[in-house]
């Protein structure tokens, strides 16, 4: 492991991040760390891709992965662990999500922001009660409302739809493959 040591301190950037993120209630941006450990944020940058990078080396096998949305980043467990955290809290199988719900959420997920209105459009059918499913389970959020006609809601993906997912950023979606025309094949 190649840690980034500042002069003053012999104590890791990467190490320092670390309990930084662990330490976190919720998600940070780099702006925050940076500020919580007086350092430039190209320095922060780079400790973090290191992290990454860290945690997802074959070599390493770690329980922990970084996770990135929105500009933010915060420390969650690998998707591998979850049965046994499962076991070790007690709790039941992770939820499931009806087909409808993965769906939506695809469409959120690859589109976002997107409007019910374009989901709807996508999927063919009315998707208020699925929305009002995905919000009440923190999946998705509402993020503001479009400039267009009736100003509709904006829908994005959320932290914990990478949590359930065991994606560290949605940039760890798989590729959309292209649709031929109807009546083409």
């Amino acid at each position: 492991m190649n840690d980034i040591i500042t002069p003053d301190n012999d104590f890791s950037l990467i190490a320092r991040l670390e309990a930084l993120l662990f330490a976190a209630p919720g998600a940070v941006n780099p702006t925050q760390l940076a500020s919580a450990l007086n350092l430039p944020l190209n320095e922060i940058e780079a400790g973090l891709n290191q992290l990454d990078a860290d945690y997802v080396s074959p070599e390493n096998q770690r329980g922990l992965r970084l996770q990135r949305h929105h500009g933010r980043y915060q420390l969650t467990t690998a998707s591998q662990a979850s049965p046994y955290i499962e076991r070790l809290l007690g709790l039941d199988a992770a939820s499931r999500l009806s087909r409808a719900a993965l769906e939506a959420l695809a469409i959120i997920a690859y589109q976002e922001p997107v409007t019910r209105p374009q989901i709807d459009s996508i999927r063919g059918v009315n998707s208020d009660g699925v929305l009002k499913s995905l919000l009440s389970k923190g999946l998705i959020q509402e993020v503001g409302r479009a400039e267009a006609p009736g100003r509709p809601i904006l829908y994005s993906t959320t932290h914990d739809f990478l949590r359930h997912f065991g994606l560290s950023s949605l940039a760890d979606l798989p590729e959309l493959e292209p649709i031929a025309p109807a009546g083409e094949a």
